[in-house]
């Protein structure tokens, strides 16, 4: 499935791919964590299995906090995901009145269907816009979403859906911090005046 869009990149912007980069030849494999973007390629095998390399093995696992081995999933489709651009806890206070809300979303493997934003901490959730172009199932998603707000303190968030699979409310706690897609840790506290 993975290779089904997979890509072989030699060049970039109409140049060999520099060495930086993973040229001469590096594997694009989009919806997919980038330890499967594998740099500098001298060979490719096409397995029915994830490869059993060393990295693929022991490395990139989402393991227990204070485990790990090959037992453990690893870092392989990208999970759905989405975050508020704006407004944030850094942009400062808000003006009381209509209010646009803004974020990207992403799929993973699949394009990203539905975005729910919250602006009461996830008690309650509308359905967002998309804005921009639609740009394929990776790509990511500009998405926007208007309320009215009066003075007070919101938790604003936001919640994507690909069709078959939701963000979580909270993170999967793991070793490295792999596939950290809950939506209440990419929440934004606003105030509004």
């Amino acid at each position: 499935k993975v290779f089904k869009d997979a890509i072989i990149a030699w060049e970039m912007n109409g140049v060999p791919l520099p060495n930086a980069h993973g040229g001469p030849a590096r594997m694009i494999t989009p919806g997919y964590f980038g330890i499967n973007n594998v740099k500098h390629l001298g060979k490719v095998d096409f397995t029915e299995k994830q490869s059993g390399v060393k990295y693929m093995k022991s490395s990139y696992r989402i393991s227990p906090i204070g485990k790990k081995g090959s037992q453990y999933p690893s870092c392989w489709e990208m999970p759905v995901k989405s975050w508020i651009t704006r407004p944030t806890d850094e942009t400062g206070t808000v003006k009381a009145g209509k209010v646009q809300i803004v974020g990207v979303a992403m799929g993973g493997t699949k394009k990203v269907r539905t975005v729910k934003v919250s602006v009461d901490g996830g008690k309650s959730w509308k359905i967002a816009r998309f804005v921009g172009p639609d740009l394929g199932k990776y790509a990511w998603r500009q998405f926007a979403f208007e309320t009215t707000l009066s003075s007070g303190t919101y938790n604003i968030a936001s919640l994507a859906s690909n069709g078959t699979d939701k963000q979580p409310e909270l993170r999967m706690e793991n070793r490295r911090g792999y596939a950290h897609n809950g939506w209440k840790d990419h929440s934004v506290q606003v105030t509004v005046v």
